[in-house]
């Protein structure tokens, strides 16, 4: 099994972004791009090492605002009028400031290009990139994510409410509340991993909690519009993965993107819910790769161990 280095920060447009690597360094190089209020380490490592075991360099990060990378503290708290309206005057950043987050890391590790995987407001980030600059997008993959429209893939309102409560300020409360959402928005065809919350939860809170930094990538969100049209331009070898239970982004959301997307690819997984189960890591990482393939490089070679 492969797992990942150090832990170390780059200098990446204009902050420091915390990021680990795995795999060969002249490995495919993927950078994966986790989701609103996520840190990197729910990337799993064993599913990062199936990654890496195809052949891929395998890199993950804190966005910003999230974990060890920088946070963005100067800007303050939006309200939740701003937040709730979209307002981009006020929005001390976007989601295409975010992808140029993810290029600022491959300058760091100078590559001139890269397969990006993004899950959830990661999906949002990596077709914001692909829509800044395709040329550096090998291929693209979108999980449980949206084009942006404010009518497409709307929560649940039970959903919903977890996106607004009130976050916590202790440990044990970040645990608590990681729990609780996940019992909402999780896959309820698939066994609820409560240990592994419980732990990425706590470490989380262990490796840099932020609650304001939260509440301005939920901003970046709403201010940042709805990339439909944008998205029609793309020549970048797409799949979309959704989970056909998911009550955070509903799956319309997912076929959304596909429609918007010229030859994009969709998988609507069944029982999947705003997460992933380790049950459906085999059909994530054989779309992810296959779709790499389509970029012109053969990955049949190497399988999961």
């Amino acid at each position: 099994m492969h797992s990942f280095g150090e832990e170390k920060l780059a200098f990446a447009n204009g902050i420091d972004l915390a990021y680990q690597e795995m795999g060969e360094a002249d490995g495919e190089p993927l950078i994966l791009v986790m989701g609103l209020a996520t840190q990197m380490i729910a990337w799993d490592e064993e599913f990062c090492s199936l990654l890496a075991d195809r052949g891929f360099r395998v890199v993950r990060f804190d966005n910003r605002d999230t974990g060890r990378s920088t946070k963005i503290d100067s800007a303050g708290v939006p309200s939740r009028i701003d937040m709730m309206t979209g307002r981009r005057a006020s929005a001390p950043y976007l989601l295409r400031d975010m992808a140029h987050d993810s290029f600022g890391l491959m300058d760091h590790l100078e590559l001139d290009s890269a397969h990006l995987v993004g899950a959830s407001m990661g999906g949002m980030i990596v077709q914001a990139a692909a829509i800044e600059h395709p040329e550096r997008v090998r291929s693209m993959v979108s999980i449980m994510s949206t084009t942006g429209s404010r009518w497409t893939g709307l929560p649940s309102l039970k959903a919903f409410g977890v996106l607004l409560g009130n976050p916590p300020k202790d440990r044990d409360g970040v645990i608590a509340r990681g729990i609780k959402t996940f019992k909402v928005i999780g896959s309820p065809d698939f066994p609820f991993d409560e240990e592994r919350v419980r732990d990425v939860a706590g470490r989380s809170y262990d490796r840099g909690h932020s609650a304001a930094g939260v509440l301005r990538q939920l901003h970046a969100i709403s201010a940042s519009g709805d990339r439909t049209q944008d998205l029609h331009s793309l020549e970048v070898p797409t799949t979309v993965i959704h989970g056909s239970r998911d009550p955070l982004v509903r799956p319309a959301g997912g076929r959304a993107t596909a429609r918007a997307i010229p030859g994009a690819r969709l998988r609507i997984i069944e029982g999947m819910g705003h997460d992933l189960p380790r049950a459906v890591w085999p059909e994530v990482i054989e779309a992810i790769s296959s779709n790499a393939a389509r970029a012109g490089e053969a990955f049949g070679a190497k399988q999961p161990a």
